[in-house]
């Protein structure tokens, strides 16, 4: 059945293996993913979503709501799937004065932070301008206010998404509140969402940088920045990386094609204080170093992250501590002559080890640091070392190693894993309510409970 013929039945555009448009429209943010579904359907509205979900469950197909293409890595095999694309569903609505938002399905946090900014406004958002606000939002989001603020899935005040029968639904604590909860750290499992609102903070400025030193100090910097943690109120949330960055032209030219040990920090308080805290690590003589008070939209662009497309591996883990002995490893690997592109640590704990009343099914975060590896393989060569030393970094923190972050996993993981037992019977108790035939696929898939 060709594209005209979908539109004539209401599912608005569909792209099929053969189209011209195919490879575009399967395209990921990691280009070494190769999705390869039956089809790929860009509903423009609701009523198109749910004609979309009618059909591929009349044809014995399944859903994986999709909108920017972000960690598709652990859907795994999309045979017999159909994607549905909602990149058409945008739309950015700000309640100032309630400090309240809602966007559309496909909003990337790019169309949302400059203006919130410019109304002394600031969101959970992550690390990436360019990530999608609903998928980071259902799997958890954290960024640089978590330590304050906790995670972005628990700053939804409400869901809109069409069920697998096909009905447009609001989720929210007093409408479906088991959905609700559900969505909130359960991802795409439970239906397509159309669009979200959730709570924003006000934040007219803060104290935000990075200091930047050469990479052969990484051990001697990261050793004092995990000294520092303990002693670090919530109000601040630091990172600190090794970063290889590649000598291509698009990338600033103080830092091109050199390496570094970074560390970056928001601090929701004055600049003095601020730069107290700091003071340990600015007397260690970085080379470089942005920290000032800045209006919160500084914080889109403060991770560097790449805005394009790349081809990469990562791994990740969450950690309950951070000795010298691992530090030294770590540095081994990540460090000068490394084929990895990046190495983050991000410190935990405050408001993202604390259940609050009300809070959705990704509550909390274990461990005391996050851990992020990348690597960009530009050319198949390039695969194995990459993975060798990803592999490394595993090992290296292996012992410590308390759970991981849903978003950063991105390849096919058992999904029960991410949560502890209680909530994860739950997880398949809503998905048996909403989803009992598992029409949907979300990132990392969560199967409904059987009942005898």
């Amino acid at each position: 059945m060709g594209t005209t013929t979908h539109s004539a039945a209401g599912l608005g555009r569909v792209v099929r293996p053969g189209d011209p448009d195919w490879n575009a429209a399967r395209a990921t943010f990691n280009v070494l993913i190769d999705q390869r579904p039956e089809a790929i359907a860009f509903p423009a509205d609701e009523r198109e979503v749910a004609a979309v979900i009618a059909y591929a469950h009349g044809r014995g197909l399944r859903v994986a709501p999709q909108a920017t293409g972000h960690n598709p890595g652990p859907l795994g095999s999309l045979e017999g799937t159909l994607i549905l694309h909602t990149s058409a569903l945008t739309g950015v609505s700000i309640n100032a004065a309630a400090r309240r938002m809602r966007v559309g399905a496909a909003t990337k946090w790019e169309a949302v932070t400059p203006r919130l900014s410019e109304l002394g406004l600031a969101a959970l958002h992550g690390s990436s301008p360019d990530v999608g606000i609903v998928g980071y939002s259902l799997g958890g989001g954290i960024g640089w206010l978590a330590r304050r603020h906790g995670m972005q899935a628990n700053a939804v005040t409400a869901v809109e998404l069409v069920t697998a029968e096909g009905h447009l639904v609001r989720a929210d604590a007093a409408h479906e509140p088991d959905l609700f909860w559900a969505l909130r750290g359960g991802g795409g499992n439970f239906g397509v969402v159309t669009a979200i609102e959730f709570e924003v903070h006000p934040v007219r400025e803060l104290y935000a940088g990075t200091m930047f030193f050469p990479v052969e100090r990484a051990s001697e910097v990261l050793q004092a920045w995990t000294g520092l943690l303990p002693g670090l109120p919530e109000e601040i949330t630091s990172w600190a990386s090794v970063m290889h960055f590649p000598p291509l032209p698009e990338v600033p030219e103080p830092v091109r094609g050199r390496s570094f040990v970074t560390v970056m920090a928001a601090f929701l308080g004055t600049e003095a204080d601020g730069r107290e805290m700091l003071r340990p690590l600015r007397a260690m003589g970085p080379e470089m170093d942005s920290f000032a008070t800045q209006p919160p939209i500084a914080l889109a662009e403060l991770a560097m992250d790449p805005p394009d497309p790349l081809p990469y591996r990562t791994t990740t883990a969450l950690l309950d501590d951070l000795p010298p002995a691992a530090i030294e490893e770590l540095t081994r690997i990540a460090g000068p002559g490394s084929a990895l592109t990046l190495l983050q640590l991000r410190h935990m704990g405050g408001a993202l080890a604390r259940r609050e009343p009300g809070a959705g099914a990704r509550a909390t975060l274990p461990g005391r640091i996050a851990l992020f590896g990348l690597g960009i393989v530009p050319h198949p060569g390039a695969e194995e070392p990459v993975a060798a030393e990803l592999t490394q970094v595993a090992a290296a923190v292996a012992p410590h190693h308390v759970g991981d972050y849903p978003n950063f996993v991105e390849e096919p993981a058992d999904a029960s894993a991410f949560f502890d037992p209680a909530t994860w019977a739950r997880l398949r108790e809503v998905k048996a309510l909403y989803d009992p035939h598992d029409l949907f696929r979300g990132n990392h898939h969560i199967p409904p409970a059987e009942h005898a």
